[in-house]
Order: structure tokens, then sequence, then C-alpha cells
């Protein structure tokens, strides 16, 4: 099977990190024997870019004949839902169907269920949004366990030269996007301060994804503060490592870490976020997230949407 994968988010040079968890899928589909080219535009960089997309697109399909299009966001969707040849699958990975997004991508996009051919969603209730049409799928991103795994702290912390005592709180991501709400960590570690000052934030940001793994097994808690997510792969990836979690509630971090003993869900406030990093932070323990989240691994994750390809092919 030949598909050509048009997405706006993929690792680059300069950016290592940037949707690091499609180019992961991307490689696990090929490691059940699917044939992927990939087309990346990169609107976020240059609105332009997804005009300029257009012509990349139909010379991709000049050049070579696939059984189907795959498209990670709406934007890119749409731009694949351009030709008429081939059945378009696109990933909604959580903040196309949302009320805070802007109207003229919230409308289009709450019609995708009638404008492609298959729709995936990465929490139900995206799905939920959709009318819980036939055509609309839930397949979350998955995890490699064998990369996020545990291992010892203190080797971790000697790898990275981090404190070896002192009690660290991670946050991982892009630290400038308004969603992150990175002011409420600040904010969240200054409260902490008060009543625990040896405690240290370590920030991650920019970095290849080959770092978080180790950075998650040397600190003693993640936190996450976001106001948009779908299913954000950092909290699947922290489970993974026992690394014990303090988030507010988005996405579905509720379903992922709901009743694991050391994961809290928190309010948007900073003495709440900080109540509980301190409860954590007292106990310093490892959790049990990893046996929770094997129905994420990635490769049965992969097998999923590789038997939806052959399904959808099926049929056109």
């Amino acid at each position: 099977m030949r598909v050509l994968l048009v997405t706006n988010m993929y690792p680059t040079p300069e950016e290592p990190a940037y949707g690091t968890f499609v180019r992961d899928q991307v490689e696990d589909l090929r490691r059940i024997d699917i044939e992927i080219d990939v087309l990346f535009i990169n609107g976020p960089k240059h609105t332009l870019n997804y005009l300029w997309g257009v012509p990349r697109f139909w010379w991709q399909l000049l050049k070579k004949r696939y059984h189907l299009i795959h498209a990670h966001y709406a934007m890119s969707g749409f731009i694949a839902r351009l030709q008429p040849f081939y059945p378009v699958v696109v990933t909604y990975h959580g903040g196309e169907v949302k009320d805070h997004v802007p109207r003229w991508l919230k409308i289009p996009a709450r019609f995708g269920p009638w404008i492609f051919d298959r729709v995936i969603v990465v929490n139900h209730e995206e799905k939920e949004i959709l009318n819980d049409h036939a055509r609309v799928s839930v397949i979350p991103c998955g995890v490699d366990l064998e990369v996020f795994r545990p291992m010892p702290r203190a080797e971790a912390r000697r790898s990275l030269e981090l404190p070896p005592d002192k009690p660290l709180i991670l946050w991982a991501g892009q630290y400038w996007q308004p969603e992150k709400r990175f002011e409420l960590v600040e904010a969240s570690v200054a409260t902490l301060k008060r009543t625990m000052p040896e405690a240290e934030l370590v920030v991650v940001s920019g970095q290849p994804h080959s770092v978080i793994p180790v950075h998650m097994n040397a600190c003693d808690v993640f936190v996450f503060t976001s106001w948009s997510e779908g299913s954000p792969m950092v909290i699947k990836e922290a489970m993974a490592c026992n690394l014990p979690i303090v988030s507010t509630d988005v996405g579905d971090v509720a379903e992922v870490i709901g009743g694991v003993e050391g994961c809290y869900l928190v309010e948007p406030d900073p003495e709440d976020v900080a109540d509980k990093l301190s409860k954590v932070l007292q106990e310093r323990q490892r959790t049990h997230g990893r046996e929770r989240i094997k129905y994420f691994d990635s490769n049965a994750i992969a097998r999923q949407i590789g038997a939806l390809y052959h399904e959808l092919c099926s049929k056109s």
C-alpha cells in the first residue's frame, strides 16, 4: 500500500521537536509495510506556505500513484481534498473543532465527516462534537514503550548533570504557545517555593525528542497546565516512564491518568497546582502508570490505522 501523508507539523533540523508524534507514526506505519511519502507544508511558519503547498501537492500526485492520502490537521486535509482520485483520511489533533478556534476553521472542520472519507480524532469528546458520525474513528497517537520506559533516577540525573538530591519538576513543550499557559507553571512553582524552596523547575523546549525520556526519569513530577489539547503525548510518555503527573483537565488527560496513585487533576490556579506538586514531592515515589497505558503502544496504534487504510481502500 502506498500512502501520501500531508502534514503541517513535522520535525526539521531547526525545530527537531516539532510534530515528532507525526514522524513517529509514519515510522510505525512503515514498519508494518506501508509505503509512505511525506509532504510537509509549514503553514504555521507562514500562511502563504499553504498556498504554495497546493502546487507542491499536485506535483507529488503527478509524480507517483497512491492508494490514499492521509492528512494531519484540518488545513492539510483541505489541501488533500483538492483532488477527486484518492480517498482522504484526516487526523484532527484536538484544536480543529473546539469552540475557541476561529470560526473560519471550526465550521469547515466540523463538516469533516462529509468532506473526507474518514476522520480520525484523538479523544471521545471530539467524536461527540462531530455527532458520533460513522466516518469518525477515535485513534490517539501511540507511545513507543521501548523508548519511554523507567530507568534509575540517579543514573538519569547524572547523565543530564542535574542536582542529585533536589526535588525536580519537569515541564516540556513550546512555552511560547499561549495554550500551554507556561505563565501558570511559573506562578505555581513560585507559590510552591514559599514552602519548598529547594524545589526546581526543569524546562525542556526546542530540544530533540530523544532527550525527553531521560528527563522524565530524572525528575520527580511532570506538570502540565494547557487549556487546549487533544490527546497530549507528553502525558502518555510520562505515564510510560512511571512519572507522577499534575495536570489540568484537558483533552483526554482525565481518562489517561484517572485513578492512578500519584497523579492529580488540578484547577488552573497556582495555589491548587502548587498544593498537588507539594503532595507528590513530599513522597517522591513513582507511579504504576505504565501498566495503565499499554493500550497506547505505538505498534498497536499503527495496526489500527493500517486496518482503517485497508478497509477504506477495499471500498473505493
